[in-house]
């Protein structure tokens, strides 16, 4: 593997400023530099691979409006991103009979009315009739994406220097394999995620767009759901609510937001907790489909918020307390329902000794003494943009998480350092489980920045045995979740990472041959993982064996049953603002 630099460097907007060394974005936030595999790379190919990924870059930036218009059938501005003559077949726009995939999932090729043999010169008009005809087999049309997975571009091709977005000189030419995403209902009223992948020829036009002069298509194919599992009712149910626009002064904060359902006045329906930038609401779940905002009513609107609330009966009273993990201090709100026979909740965090200072992204609850108590314990991060980490995948800099062990009188002591566990690898989240059969309760933590970590129960104090037990991994973790996916009565770990499409497509540059198995930095771009229980305490890491699980900008999720026929399956929420608009990431 080659030597590794790792240098933090400014971004503006989404563009990379470099100083003699070759980024990988990975994070938007985290950049990487790296010298190629014979370890060194001299000023002039250092300068072309910057030049290749500012063409990338100014590619997909400008692929990203052809998106737009293709998500608003605005053929007008379709037509700019195509050569008045182009190399092609015409689009694949007839479907081919479905097949069962797995239950619920059918899946369908697509044909196109050209005769065999190869691609022709056509015109643009000819293409974008049957590329029409393909969108008009989506009646609605939720999201649709061209990503750019590989690029090169001809020695002659220039970036405009200076440019505040990256800008690709006119009559910059290369050739790219671009990713086709279209998701919506289709002409049955169906979910139907269209995916396809082709190669092209491209062009910086005059027109100050990038245009395929040619287009060959390497695989296309549409999943279809059977049946609507989920559908969105957050109005309907009365529980939207809108946030400001992130990067606006009343929402400039790095830091998101939370929820938690629970059944908080105990009437046998769930609820939800959610905290905002400047408030908590309370919802609760009128059993018509409907949730009321009684958020002022009990007390919790205008209390303390954070980050990420936590339900969890600390006091074994019969209800649902509320604690919130704060960048600050740590947050606890007491609901007062079996007390006074009404739902209220009161702020608790001075007397109960939770209110310690910490960076607060997430909490879990769990009995780690087996005094049947439940303890807490917090995953702390760090400042970031104000404190860099002092590794990208092994730093130990961020702030040290907390375990706050309940002392069963209302009161809580913090002692993470006695138990071994005050991580500070800038944690993300954390699960607690029985892993090894023992009876007590252990540890998983998910680190950003550093490797993730498994602390095993010894009674008294944890171990991390993350190496030992096979889930020692450097990728940037957002979440975890235990569930047995394979249904053989073994608690299996999956953890969500983040993958990266810039990051995976300059590492095809950089290491063509190298895998994630044996190149850290396609490990920190490969995305999410799955580890089977193995039954003796230890995992194998079957992610590759079961299917892949990319998942973008991924952050918590996990286990679950969608369509309850016994097995479990998977859900990763992802996504991340990156620079301006919505950029190649």
């Amino acid at each position: 593997m080659p030597n590794l630099s790792l240098i933090l460097f400014s971004l503006t907007g989404s563009r990379l400023i470099v100083s003699a060394a070759v980024t990988l974005v990975f994070m938007g936030f985290v950049v990487l530099s790296a010298c190629n595999s014979s370890g060194t790379m001299s000023p002039e190919e250092v300068k072309r691979l910057e030049t290749i990924e500012e063409l990338s870059e100014s590619l997909a930036n400008d692929l990203l409006d052809l998106s737009i218009a293709t998500r608003d059938r605005n053929l007008e501005t379709t037509r700019e991103f195509f050569s008045p003559k182009l190399t092609s077949k015409p689009f694949p726009a007839k479907p081919l009979p479905a097949k069962t995939k797995v239950k619920w999932i059918e899946t369908h090729d697509w044909e196109s009315d050209a005769a065999e043999g190869p691609a022709k010169e056509i015109t643009s008009k000819e293409f974008l009739k049957s590329w029409t005809s393909f969108l008009d087999h989506f009646p609605e049309i939720d999201d649709a994406r061209f990503k750019v997975k590989e690029a090169n571009f001809s020695e002659d091709s220039k970036a405009v220097e200076g440019a505040e977005n990256p800008t690709a000189e006119i009559g910059a030419t290369g050739t790219a394999r671009i990713a086709v995403y279209v998701i919506g209902r289709n002409t049955e009223g169906k979910r139907e995620w269209a995916r396809a992948m082709f190669r092209s020829n491209v062009r910086a036009a005059a027109n100050k767009r990038w245009q395929f002069n040619s287009i060959e298509m390497m695989s296309i194919e549409s999943m279809v759901a059977k049946t609507d599992l989920f559908s969105e009712v957050n109005i309907s149910a009365g529980v939207e609510a809108t946030a400001p626009a992130f990067g606006t002064p009343e929402n400039s904060s790095f830091v998101w937001r939370g929820a938690v359902a629970a059944d908080f006045n105990n009437d046998g329906w769930v609820d939800l907790f959610v905290t905002s930038e400047d408030r908590n609401f309370l919802y609760l779940n009128d059993k018509k489909g409907r949730f009321e905002d009684v958020s002022e009513k009990v007390g919790v609107k205008l209390a303390k918020t954070g980050t990420a609330p936590l339900a969890l009966d600390y006091d074994n009273d019969g209800d649902s307390d509320v604690f919130i993990s704060a960048i600050g201090n740590q947050l606890l709100l007491e609901n007062k329902l079996n007390e006074s026979n009404e739902l209220e909740f009161e702020d608790v965090s001075l007397t109960s000794g939770v209110s310690q200072n910490a960076f607060g992204f997430s909490a879990v609850a769990g009995d780690v003494n087996a005094d049947g108590k439940l303890d807490i314990y917090v995953t702390s991060y760090n400042d970031y943009g104000r404190v860099p980490p002092d590794s990208w995948f092994r730093a130990t800099n961020g702030t040290k998480n907390l375990l706050l062990v309940n002392q069963g009188d209302g009161t809580f002591l913090e002692e993470a350092a006695k138990w071994g566990v005050d991580d500070g690898r800038w944690s993300y989240a954390a699960e607690f489980a029985d892993i090894n059969g023992d009876g007590r309760i252990d540890l998983f933590v998910a680190n950003d920045f550093g490797e993730k970590a498994m602390f095993i129960n010894k009674g008294d104090r944890f171990v991390d045995e993350a190496s030992e037990r096979g889930v020692l991994d450097p990728a940037n973790g957002m979440g975890v979740s235990f569930g047995d996916y394979n249904n053989d009565g073994k608690l299996d770990l999956h953890t969500t990472n983040m993958s990266s499409t810039a990051g995976n497509r300059i590492l095809s540059r950089l290491f063509p041959d190298a895998t994630a198995k044996d190149n850290v930095l396609k490990k920190l771009a490969s995305g999410n993982n799955l580890f089977e229980n193995l039954g003796d305490g230890k995992f194998k890491d079957v992610t590759e064996d079961v299917g892949g699980f990319s998942g973008g900008w991924a952050w918590g999720g996990g286990f679950l049953d969608f369509d309850n026929d016994g097995w479990e399956d998977i859900y990763t929420p992802n996504g991340f603002i990156s620079g301006k608009s919505m950029k190649d990431t």
